[in-house]
């Protein structure tokens, strides 16, 4: 159609790539044309395309439909094309935003400074680290060690440690021995920062630490820094800690392979730590550091948790923000604390909880465990899945309940929802994929290390491919899942399971539940442990339920042989 205005062919070709059947005089035939020409004309879109992609959907459209589709899916990827031309950065999240079911309840933030208990007797440097951080702290407030030793001690081990275990990435030694002098100078002065003053840390490498490398675990970033620290970074160094060493994690957050190796389960060398937070779990295992904070999206807190035999926390999406922090999944990601003990845990999240102007997702849900009242264990209320008890997989959690005096009686069983939770993973596929859809563009793939079918350029290259509508209906299942989990948790405050049991793992990393992971016993030399998992924003009943244990055991506190 000659002599059309530019604009009306442009408004044409919009509403046509949106799908829309434009009302205007003389429209179709001007569409018609409009295929015909400029980046429309380009026939990669064509019938076979139409026939493979109905084909992945599991549709058929008749010869006429697929006619007519060609015209408005040619527009729609020449949109796309244009959509790539914009520069995307770390900060630019998607405009949807995923919340979780659930309120959180209002705390009232400490008002008095915290007081150490009784210092521990002589512990040795080796055994420094099996001690919780209030022990620490009690030390330190006692002259029996200064923070400028913590961090020696720590910054030893690591190195020491480090050629077994494959644990750490990159020592903080001059930063470190730096801030350690600054909290020792505070506390002589009478300025105490909190329970966390004066203490070790770790960072898994996904989280950005101002002037040091955040590798994500990928070869190509090895050297690469980021200008800005991290809001959980920001919030711990406002509380006192010392920021030791960048832990290491799976390449971009998946396993416990990394550019330096596979990170080493402290308990057994022979196998890998499991991941993503592989570094942390070893390092905290290995009583190499008293704290670390690692990072979730599908297991990666509580699966190397699990493997090593400490304790973890994944809390509440939301609770924590994730500015500075590598995005994998907008809608899943979670950060949260691995330590010696849930007092620990409790500890460093009260310190990280809260919102983060980086994070669109953040809530304001700050976390108090030193003023709020406790539950108390024995008026909680608690739930096993339904089916487990009495069978093998069973014991650990009846021994367990057993040891924390839960009486089998008052047990309920919980039937977990059933909906196909692994199909929803097409979720974190496509988030994944589009957070670092450059790699796939820009022909970058071929950088990481894994290249199988279950490693990420596979799942990148799969992922662009999946229909858009079958993501939103995932998104509507998963809506549904999290009704049903909610109605499930209704009438429970914890759920005692083993930490892989059927879906459970899958269903609360989509819903957004919390779960603590804790060691429960030790077999042949290795740890054992369980999955709590609450109600959202109800961390406080599983730290008391594992708080109430580990006061009655000592698994949290035993440490590996490394020779």
């Amino acid at each position: 159609m000659t002599g059309s205005h530019p604009d009306r062919r442009a408004a044409l070709a919009r509403m046509l790539s949106l799908g829309a059947w434009p009302a205007l005089p003389g429209a179709l035939t001007e569409l018609d044309d409009l295929v015909g020409t400029g980046r429309g004309s380009d026939d990669s879109v064509d019938d076979a395309a139409i026939r493979g992609g109905a084909a992945l959907a599991g549709l058929e459209f008749t010869p006429a439909e697929r006619g007519m589709m060609l015209a408005t899916l040619r527009r729609a990827r020449d949109g796309f094309l244009r959509v790539r031309e914009v520069a995307l950065g770390e900060e630019d999240a998607p405009a949807t935003i995923f919340r979780p079911l659930g309120a959180p309840r209002p705390v009232e933030p400490p008002t008095t400074p915290w007081r150490a208990p009784a210092p521990p007797e002589k512990v040795s440097d080796e055994d420094l680290f099996t001690r919780s951080v209030s022990e620490l702290g009690a030390l330190l407030r006692a002259g029996r060690v200064s923070s400028r030793h913590l961090v020696e001690v720590a910054l030893e081990r690591l190195e020491r440690a480090n050629p077994t275990l494959l644990c750490t990435v990159t020592l903080l030694a001059e930063s470190a021995r730096a801030a350690a002098r600054r909290c020792d100078a505070e506390l002589a002065a009478g300025r105490d920062r909190g329970p966390l003053h004066g203490i070790p840390w770790g960072a898994k490498d996904i989280i950005a630490a101002a002037g040091a490398p955040t590798s994500w675990g990928v070869a190509s970033f090895r050297d690469r820094t980021i200008d800005r620290d991290a809001g959980v970074v920001e919030r711990l160094q406002r509380a006192g800690a010392v920021l030791c060493a960048k832990l290491s994690t799976g390449e971009l957050a998946m396993g416990d392979r990394w550019f330096g190796g596979v990170t080493r389960n402290p308990w057994d060398p022979r196998v890998g730590s499991s991941g993503s937070s592989a570094g942390p779990a070893s390092a905290v295992a290995a009583a190499l550091l008293p704290f670390a904070i690692g990072s979730e999206t599908l297991g990666s807190i509580v699966s190397p948790c699990g493997r090593c035999g400490v304790t973890g926390l994944r809390p509440t999406f939301g609770r924590v923000g994730r500015g500075g922090v590598m995005a994998l999944s907008w809608s899943m990601d979670k950060v949260g604390p691995i330590a010696r003990s849930a007092e620990d845990c409790a500890l460093v999240l009260e310190a990280i909880a809260g919102p983060d102007p980086r994070d669109a997702s953040a809530l304001d849900a700050p976390f108090a465990w030193r003023t709020a009242a406790r539950p108390d264990p024995k008026k909680l209320r608690y739930g096993v899945p339904a089916g487990l008890l009495g069978r093998r997989a069973g014991r650990i959690v009846s021994d367990f309940l057993a040891a924390a005096g839960i009486p089998a009686k008052e047990v309920v069983e919980v039937d977990l929802p059933e909906l196909p939770v692994w199909d929803l993973m097409t979720i974190l596929n496509a988030e994944a994929a589009a957070a670092f859809d450059d790699f796939t563009l820009q022909g970058r793939l071929g950088e990481l290390a894994g290249q199988d079918e279950g490693s990420w350029p596979n799942v990148f290259r799969a992922a662009r491919l999946l229909p858009a509508v079958e993501m939103i209906r995932a998104q509507r299942t998963r809506r549904r899942l999290m009704r049903a989990m909610e109605e499930r948790l209704a009438e429970i405050d914890v759920l005692v399971t083993p930490n892989h049991h059927r879906d459970v793992l899958g269903i609360t990393n989509l819903t957004g539940h919390p779960t603590l992971v804790l060691p429960v016993e030790f077999r042949l030399g290795q740890p054992r442990t369980l999955s709590l998992v609450g109600r959202t924003f109800g961390e406080d009943a599983l730290l008391a339920v594992a708080v109430a244990f580990q006061a009655g055991t000592d698994h949290h506190r035993r440490r590996p042989d490394l020779g």
